[in-house]
């Protein structure tokens, strides 16, 4: 059925703010008047025309997201929740403030913008607040404080900024106060007390300093992660004294002006220093100029007289490039006179550097790190993955350690790293070559007909073998981690029954610190530096990547995140929390995967799985060993469920 479509425009929203504002006493006394300030509100935050409603209706109590009771003027709103519409825009007043009879209101994971508005204090009868998620600015408005039976206020994941009020008292009935991440600052009152409270969380407002309040001492640590605050649950608060600012000279010899020597002296240096400047630019530009005449050659001459390297292109992965690349080694690097270091066991077939540069190479990937090739030797034998990284910052001492650590990862979800080149121009990593393409590719490139060949067993069968192989680099140790689990860092076997988790390691050897804009989606919130993410991190990609499994859709892709003022919005964990929270859960699945039968029990259970490693606090995600154990009994009851089948209907053909 065709949703009925509206024109939007400003006529539009100032048609519906003049009706609403008409009403006596400037509020919706009644059911007409909540209906006029429905529209005005669409009319302002609806630019997509995602919302159904019809402007004709008599009665907007049938409107999506909108519920209605009886009470003794009559029926009236009581309910509005519009989560993850991909509304945006500004609250106009005369609109929510209109709906006096509104009880619970949920607009979040939206983009609405602007400050909450000041009306909302008419909405007396107010008992739960979910703007959560969205671009929401300013302090939390005083009229807020008057909504006497308001129980559930959620403001997480905006800008308001401000201090934490001690006006919250006045809200005797509330037990769940979200304020996290914000950019409220200063000290949180030393009098807040609500007795009723059970939830409460102010974490990642790094502007919040000072003791915590006795009243909110009984709640857990999370609650304050990412915070200045201190004292229990936190550590012991120190007292410390400020540094004394520098002393203020004289008034006058603030003034006293330069002598003329002391003047040409100035002038000295600074030319010194900028010729010094100069200098060091030529020089690294004429480093810098072997090596890019190499790259744009596409079949460079080795020294000493070795064959070109004929390099071609092969699209295995959403990330390959169309165009041909320099040999994964300069050849002018040789005459620095380093060689490849063999990490563990000499190969069977033995190679050098020389042969390497012989061999001939298709162009894998290209991403911010580096570029990946696929190497085939001289004879087809050894098939080699070589990863020619971008930058490395790390010192050669450093880059070896860290090298000598991956290198003596051995398992079979993990292809092995065999090889390291270091150099002052190259940096190498050479592995065995494993798999047929990306997960990411498999998912994205091909597709619906792509996943189509993609059953729920076979993608449970992936998560599973990459779960294996993330836990067992945790088994490492407390800082062990993988440090870049995305879909293109998975390779599937050619017969998609199996995986290979690569790239470990490799974000922490580049050294680099700043993360891949790339790959936010990935990301888990509280991740800063790209060198140190911890193994709850870790935990958060691998449950992007089962959700990315299960819906068909890439974490940039997310229906929430293009919205209608070009913005970003909602991300994948959170459209898929929005979507089954509104009880739409089927509409998660790709549509390739969802009407399997028997086994929606198990969908349903690795869907669970994949929201509780992406939950936003890292103590509330379960290790990479439990993931492991609960994706093997996932697939232990599907596999059980299809044995049977299977002898269910030979019975019943022999029958």
């Amino acid at each position: 059925m065709a949703r009925p479509r509206r024109p939007i425009g400003g006529a539009l929203v100032a048609a519906a703010l003049l009706l609403a504002a008409a009403l006596p006493g400037g509020a919706a006394q009644d059911l007409a008047g909540d209906r006029a300030a429905l529209l005005a509100l669409r009319a302002a935050l609806d630019r997509g025309g995602v919302l159904p409603w019809d402007p004709a209706a008599a009665t907007p109590c049938g409107w999506r997201g909108v519920a209605c009771a009886q009470s003794q003027a009559g029926p009236r709103v009581v309910e509005l929740r519009l989560p993850g519409k991909r509304l945006s825009g500004t609250i106009p007043p005369g609109t929510v403030g209109n709906l006096t009879a509104l009880r619970k209101l949920s607009l979040r994971h939206n983009a609405i913008a602007g400050e909450i508005p000041a009306d909302v204090a008419n909405c007396g009868e107010l008992r739960v607040l979910s703007l959560r998620n969205n671009r929401l600015t300013g302090a939390v408005p005083g009229g807020l404080f008057s909504l006497a039976v308001l129980r559930h206020v959620d403001l997480a994941l905006n800008r308001l900024t401000g201090g934490v009020s001690q006006e919250f008292n006045r809200l005797k009935q509330l037990d769940t106060l979200f304020l996290e991440s914000n950019e409220f600052a200063g000290a949180l009152p030393a009098g807040l007390y609500l007795p009723n409270l059970s939830r409460f969380n102010v974490s990642f407002n790094a502007q919040l300093n000072g003791p915590v309040p006795a009243s909110l001492a009984r709640m857990p640590a999370s609650a304050f992660l990412g915070t200045g605050l201190c004292d229990a649950p936190l550590a012991a608060c120190t007292n410390s004294t400020p540094p004394a600012p520098p002393p203020t000279p004289p008034a006058g010899e603030r003034k006293r002006k330069l002598s003329r020597w002391a003047i040409v002296g100035i002038i000295v240096g600074a030319a010194l220093i900028l010729l010094l400047i100069m200098g060091l630019v030529a020089c690294l530009h004429r480093r810098r100029a072997a090596p890019a005449g190499t790259a744009a050659g596409a079949a460079a001459n080795v020294q000493g007289g070795t064959t070109p390297i004929t390099v071609t292109v092969a699209r295995t992965d959403r990330d390959a490039v169309k165009q041909s690349h320099a040999p994964p080694i300069a050849p002018a690097m040789i005459s620095e006179g380093k060689k490849l270091v063999f990490l563990g066991s000499a190969p069977e077939r033995p190679y050098d550097l020389e042969t390497l540069l012989r061999a001939s190479a298709e162009v894998l990937a290209k991403g911010t790190l580096g570029t990946t090739y696929r190497a085939t030797l001289d004879g087809g034998e050894p098939v080699l993955a070589v990863k020619r990284l971008r930058e490395v910052l790390l010192s050669e001492r450093e880059f070896q350690d860290k090298a000598a650590a991956l290198g003596a990862l051995h398992h079979d979800n993990l292809p092995r790293l065999r090889a390291y080149f270091y150099s002052k121009e190259e940096k190498l990593l050479v592995y065995d070559f494993v798999g047929a393409g990306s997960l990411s590719a498999l998912l994205h490139d091909g597709g619906a007909e792509g996943r189509a060949r993609l059953d729920f067993t076979a993608r449970a069968r992936i998560a599973l073998a990459a779960a294996r192989g993330v836990a067992f680099i945790h088994r490492g140790g407390a800082k062990s981690s993988h440090g870049s689990i995305k879909s293109s860092n998975i390779v599937v076997t050619a017969a998609r029954d199996g995986a290979y988790v690569s790239d470990y390691g490799v974000a922490q050897l580049a050294g680099a610190a700043e993360l891949l804009r790339r790959d936010a989606g990935y990301h888990a919130p509280e991740v800063t530096d790209a060198r140190t993410v911890p193994q709850s991190a870790d935990v958060y990609s691998f449950g992007v990547v089962v959700l990315e499994l299960l819906s068909g859709r890439a974490p940039g892709r997310a229906p929430a995140l293009v919205l209608a003022d070009g913005g970003g919005g909602v991300d994948l964990p959170r459209w898929v929390r929005s979507v089954v929270q509104e009880e739409w859960t089927s509409e998660v699945f790709d549509a390739a995967i969802a009407n399997e039968p028997r086994v929606e029990g198990e969908m349903l259970r690795l869907l669970q799985l994949g929201m509780d490693c992406t939950e936003h606090h890292p103590d509330r995600r379960p290790s990479m060993a439990q993931v492991e154990a609960r994706i093997e009994h996932i697939l232990e009851d599907a596999s059980r469920k299809a044995d049977f089948s299977s002898t269910d209907g030979s019975r019943s053909v022999s029958a």
